[in-house]
C-alpha cells in the first residue's frame, strides 16, 4: 500500500498545483466568488498533500535509540495536521468568503463566463485524473474489504486522504460550475455564493472524518478483528502453548503491527522435547548418588529454560512469516 499511497500523494500535488494557478487566474479576471473558493480549495489541497508527503518521508526513518519502535506514526501526525489545515483553511476561509459574498453580493460580470467555464472544465479533467490515481491505489490495497469500510479502518491514511480530498475537489468543481451557470442565467450572484458555502461545508465534513481517523491511529488502535483472530489461531496451534491469558495488538503504522501476549507454556511439552534424545533407563542407572541426580536435574532445568527461549523465538519467527505486518512481537511466559 505504501508505494501506491506515495504515488497518489505526489500525483495529487502536481495536479492540484496546476489547477490552483488556473483557478486563481480565473478569479482575478472574473471576480467570481465561486472561483475564489475553488482556488482556496486547491491551495489547501496542495498544502495538505505536501504535509502528507512529508509524513511519508519521515515515517520511513529507521528506528534509533530514542525511538526503538521507529517512526511509523509520523504519518498520522502529519496527516492529522493536514486534516486540521483542511478544516480551518479549506472549510473556514471558503465558508467565510461564501457567506460574505452572499450577504454582500457583487455585480455579475458576464464578459468572462467563457474563461471561467473553461477553467472549470480543465480543473475537472486534471482533478479527475488525480482522483483516478488515488482510487487505483486504494482499490489495490483494500482487497475484498468494501471501499467505505476500508477508508474507515485503513492503517494508511495517506491514499484514503487523497482519495477523499480529490473526490471533494471533483465534486467542488461541479458545484462551482452549477453556481456559475445559475448566476449566468438568473443574474443572481447569490447562487455562486451559496455553492461556495456548500463547497466549504463539504471540506469541513471530510476534515472531521480524517481528524477522527488519525486520532484513533495515534492513540494506538487495534487492527481489524480478522487480523487479531488469525494471530490468536496461529498461537493456539503451537504445541508449546497451553493457554493464552491476554493478547494485545496495536497499529504502529502503515503495514506495521505490534503484538504483546501473555502465554501459559506447556512445561510438559517442552520437557518432552528436552528428553527426546535421552535414554531414561540409562540415566536412572547412572545416578549413583543424590549429588549426581541433583546435578543432572540442574542441567536439565537449564535445558528447559533454553528450550523455552528457542520455542519463543520459533513462534515469533513463524508469526512474522505468516503475518508480515508484525514488526514487533513480545511473548511473555506466565
Amino acid at each position: 500500500m505504501a508505494g501506491g499511497s506515495d504515488k497518489a500523494v505526489y500525483a495529487a500535488i502536481a495536479g492540484n498545483s496546476v489547477v490552483m494557478l488556473a483557478k486563481f487566474g480565473a478569479f482575478f479576471v472574473s471576480g467570481s466568488p465561486g472561483m475564489l473558493g475553488e482556488g482556496i480549495h486547491s491551495m489547501a489541497d496542495v498544502g495538505n498533500q505536501a504535509l502528507l508527503a512529508l509524513g511519508i518521508r519521515k515515517s520511513s526513518q529507521e528506528p534509533e535509540e530514542g525511538f526503538p519502535y521507529g517512526f511509523h506514526r509520523d504519518r498520522y501526525i502529519w496527516a492529522l495536521i493536514s486534516a486540521v489545515g483542511i478544516f480551518f483553511l479549506g472549510c473556514g476561509v471558503t465558508v467565510y468568503h461564501g457567506v460574505s459574498s452572499f450577504l454582500h453580493p457583487h455585480e455579475v460580470d458576464e464578459s468572462n463566463i467563457g474563461l471561467v467555464v473553461g477553467v472549470l472544465i480543465f480543473s475537472l479533467v486534471v482533478e479527475g485524473w488525480t482522483l483516478w490515481v488515488a482510487w487505483k491505489a486504494v482499490n489495490a490495497a483494500r482487497g475484498d474489504i468494501p471501499m467505505l469500510r476500508f477508508i474507515r479502518t485503513t492503517s494508511d491514511p495517506m491514499a484514503s486522504a487523497v482519495l477523499l480530498e480529490d473526490g471533494a475537489a471533483v465534486l467542488g468543481v461541479i458545484m462551482a460550475g452549477c453556481g456559475v451557470v445559475l448566476t449566468h442565467f438568473t443574474h443572481e450572484p447569490r447562487f455562486d455564493a451559496a455553492f461556495t458555502i456548500l463547497i466549504g461545508l463539504l471540506l469541513g465534513g471530510i476534515a472531521i472524518a480524517l481528524i477522527r481517523r488519525n486520532r484513533a491511529l495515534l492513540l494506538g488502535e487495534r487492527p481489524r478483528v480478522e487480523m487479531v483472530d488469525r494471530i490468536v489461531e496461529i498461537l493456539k496451534e503451537q504445541p508449546e502453548v497451553e493457554k493464552l491469558h491476554e493478547v494485545k495488538m496495536v497499529v504502529l503504522g502503515s503495514g506495521a503491527l505490534r503484538l504483546a501476549a501473555d502465554v501459559d507454556f506447556d512445561g510438559r511439552a517442552i520437557a518432552r522435547v528436552c528428553l527426546k534424545d535421552d535414554d531414561l533407563a540409562a540415566l536412572k542407572a547412572s545416578w549413583e548418588t543424590d549429588e549426581q541426580m541433583q546435578q543432572w536435574l540442574e542441567e536439565f532445568g537449564e535445558k528447559v529454560v533454553e528450550e523455552l527461549g528457542d520455542s519463543i523465538d520459533r513462534i515469533e519467527s513463524e508469526l512474522v512469516e505468516k503475518v508480515p505486518q508484525l514488526s514487533h512481537v513480545d511473548l511473555e511466559a506466565e
